[in-house]
């Protein structure tokens, strides 16, 4: 009853307001009406009876004159008649005729009310003439009383008439009403229960509740994504996994990847072009997530066959023999490259963020390189995006004007950066002339992460230092040129399982292979070291460690040997020529103190090796050492740990690792401390293979639940937690702004 009353009152009350509006038009209308239909008469009355006033007005018989308009007085309408024969002269009336009325102010013809004490007259005059000579104006004095009954009558009718039609037409509103509501509550209910979401879905053009479907899909959908951001531990994460949270949370929108570092490089090597894969940590970690994804990666073109194998748009399907995703390349020329890579970012961001005891250079010209290059870079996004808002992963220190950059060209993407280095104290990044405008760069982003919470405090510290930025520490969000960043730790790692390839020779095959190239003793035993020939990674501290051993327990030399593979990396800076050169004169010292042609102590591989030659050398190891000075993550670590599927081994971790923090089962070292490393060695040395055991199902147990699918998949959750919310608000915005619109209608505009 509540409910029909919401219909019936308002309807009545419009109705009514409608009725009482409407009867003042009515009664002008109605007058006007019965004006003209007055004036006819006035005509027709003069003309009937023009030729007997002639006569009378003639011979000049005022009292005929007189009982002729008492005979026309008769009709009820008539209220009084009079003759005027000049405008000097008095009326000759009837006794009714009004006072008012002057021979001197009446026209020769026309009509006008005139307002008597007890109601309304009409006037009409009208001239009686001969052929020759006008002889005065008759006056028609009209009763209006009739006029005003009538109108009263027809007042009342109307009011009644929408009164009673407000009745029907409710009745009719609530009968309606309340068939469709029952209609849509059945709908409702059959949506709920999911019987008629797939009949919707085959029939779009049935029903009213395809837009309440559409909308009841969509909430179910948000409902399932926040739960499985949630319930994220329990997620079996994998690539699979990775596309249905593209698919379901995201709706299959486009990924796209920008790096400096491509995942391939085409080489001329004589007259084959051959195909590399970098040693990167970023290329481990952002490779698997692609052939996931099967989205773009854009990177910089570095191989000198690079551009042979491209298309005409620059791209090329990768990887090669099994393609999953496109490789879209960017070329640069050397100025660019100098400038960009090897100056600002290499000799100026990378030992600025390390704190690894090499002072950043930086140069004006590098920084002019540095913002062409992000430019280029943001260019090719535009061009490679597929719609207004895909998903654009930013990746490292040598993009960080790309999010902005982005933000202006497609302002409604997501972007993630992913910083892969450390971040430093805000004293530290205060050191940058350029500090400001590499934040501003940064806080383009939608998402912005780094690997550990240290890194976060140490970011949102360097904002809240030196931007004018509102940052909340309770959620880690930067609130910056009327847009919000979300600080987030996103732990990287490696993919799980590893490739087949990877782990498909046994590890005895692999001991037995390693030690034969390198003419050792089948019981040898041997460490390894992975890394770039970067003074961040700590390589001339470990041949420290490894000179100390053999002075503390001289029994290992000649039975232990430590084969460290370097790739190398930004050649043309000089502090990179002279830590190669002094990483050799180490070598060659400590082989000439302790060593022998046939048993060297330290083996110095620098070269490239392709990823299942690197997991042999993990797999044939007794140890593996990671003493990085500073770095993000360092996924070396997780990759001898994965590698090892016959949980044995030992992993020796520099506590200035990212992955220290999430592999304590490790032995945690201090790289600067010499003795400790060397006591790490000789307790690794010495393990027995039940602490082994028990050591590595820890850690290998944790990369394979913290595995890279996870580390991508909480970005793409919180990418589409943040989408929703933005839909949410965009939402918001609309009605707020048709409310608003429908005020200013409402109100006039004012």
């Amino acid at each position: 009853m509540r409910l029909s009353l919401r219909f019936v009152l308002p309807l009545i009350l419009a109705l009514a307001a409608v009725a009482y509006a409407v009867i003042p038009l009515v009664d002008r209308l109605t007058l006007r009406w019965f004006e003209r239909d007055l004036d006819s008469r006035a005509t027709v009355i003069a003309n009937a009876s023009s030729e007997t006033l002639q006569q009378i007005v003639i011979a000049g018989d005022s009292q005929r004159l007189r009982q002729l308009f008492a005979r026309i007085t008769q009709d009820e309408k008539l209220y009084a008649v009079g003759f005027c024969a000049s405008s000097e002269s008095a009326p000759i009336a009837t006794p009714t005729f009004s006072r008012a009325l002057k021979c001197s102010s009446l026209d020769a013809t026309g009509s006008r009310l005139l307002s008597e004490r007890d109601g309304s007259l009409y006037v009409s005059v009208r001239p009686i003439a001969t052929d020759s000579l006008t002889l005065g104006r008759l006056i028609l004095v009209h009763d209006l009383g009739f006029i005003t009954r009538r109108s009263e009558q027809t007042r009342t009718y109307l009011f009644y008439f929408f009164i009673a039609q407000g009745i029907v037409i409710s009745c009719i509103t609530v009968l309606i009403a309340q068939l469709s509501w029952r209609g849509w509550m059945h709908g409702l209910r059959a949506l709920v229960r999911g019987e008629a979401l797939g009949r919707l879905a085959s029939a779009p053009d049935q029903g009213d509740l395809n837009p309440i479907a559409r909308d009841l899909r969509e909430l179910i959908r948000d409902i399932e994504a926040e739960h499985r951001g949630r319930d994220e531990e329990r997620l079996n994460w994998s690539p699979e996994s990775i596309r249905e949270i593209l698919k379901q949370d995201l709706r299959g929108q486009q990924v796209i990847v920008v790096s400096n570092r491509e995942p391939y490089i085409h080489v001329q090597q004589g007259d084959e072009i051959v195909v590399h894969q970098p040693a990167s940590g970023l290329v481990t970690a952002l490779e698997p997530i692609m052939r996931a994804c099967s989205g773009t990666w854009i990177a910089h073109g570095s191989g000198n066959a690079d551009r042979r194998v491209v298309d005409a748009h620059d791209r090329i399907a990768v990887p090669i023999g099994n393609p999953a995703y496109q490789l879209r390349r960017v070329w640069l020329t050397e100025e660019e490259e100098a400038g960009y890579y090897y100056g600002f970012a290499n000799q100026g961001l990378w030992p600025l963020c390390h704190i690894a005891h090499v002072r950043p250079t930086f140069r004006t010209s590098d920084w002019e390189q540095y913002s062409k290059v992000n430019a280029k870079f943001a260019r090719a996004v535009v061009a490679e995006a597929k719609s207004r808002d895909p998903i654009v992963l930013v990746q490292d220190y040598h993009l960080a004007l790309l999010p902005r950059m982005i933000r202006e060209k497609l302002p409604e993407a997501t972007i993630i950066t992913f910083w892969h280095i450390p971040w430093p104290n805000p004293e530290a990044f205060g050191i940058c002339p350029w500090r400001e405008e590499l934040l501003d760069g940064m806080l383009g982003s939608s998402i912005l992460g780094f690997h550990t919470q240290y890194h976060c405090n140490n970011f949102v510290d360097t904002v809240d230092r030196l931007l004018e930025a509102r940052v909340d520490r309770e959620t880690f969000g930067v609130s910056y040129r009327g847009e919000l960043t979300s600080v987030k730790r996103y732990p990287i790692s490696i993919e799980w399982p590893p490739a087949p390839a990877l782990v498909e020779m046994p590890v005895a095959a692999c001991r037995e292979r390693v030690r034969r190239e390198h003419g050792l003793p089948a019981d040898h035993a041997i460490g390894v070291g992975v890394d770039r020939l970067d003074y961040t990674k700590g390589i001339e501290e470990r041949f420290r460690a490894v000179e100390r051993l053999f002075e503390k327990y001289p029994e290992w030399v000649g039975r232990f040997t430590f084969i460290q593979i370097a790739a190398p990396t930004r050649a043309t800076i000089e502090e990179y020529q002279s830590y190669d050169a002094h990483v050799r004169l180490m070598a060659e010292r400590i082989n000439a103190r302790f060593g022998s042609a046939a048993h060297p102590p330290i083996l110095l591989e620098i070269g490239h090796r392709e990823p299942p030659e690197v997991y042999g050398y993990y797999r044939a190891a007794e140890l593996c050492v990671v003493s990085s000075l500073h770095d993000g993550m360092n996924l070396v670590a997780k990759e001898f740990v994965a590698s090892r599927d016959d949980e044995r081994g030992v992993l020796i971790l520099s506590r200035f690792t990212g992955a220290a923090r999430e592999l304590p089962e490790a032995l945690i070292v201090n790289p600067y401390d010499v003795d400790e490393c060397a006591s790490a060695l000789y307790q690794a040395l010495t393990m027995p293979e039940n602490e082994q055991r028990a050591r590595m199902r820890l850690m290998r147990g944790l990369v394979r639940e913290f595995n890279v699918f996870r580390w991508a998949g909480r970005m793409l959750i919180d990418a589409a937690g943040m989408r929703r919310h933005g839909r949410l608000r965009r939402r918001a915005r609309r009605w707020s702004d048709g409310a608003v619109g429908s005020s200013r209608e409402a109100t006039g505009g004012e």
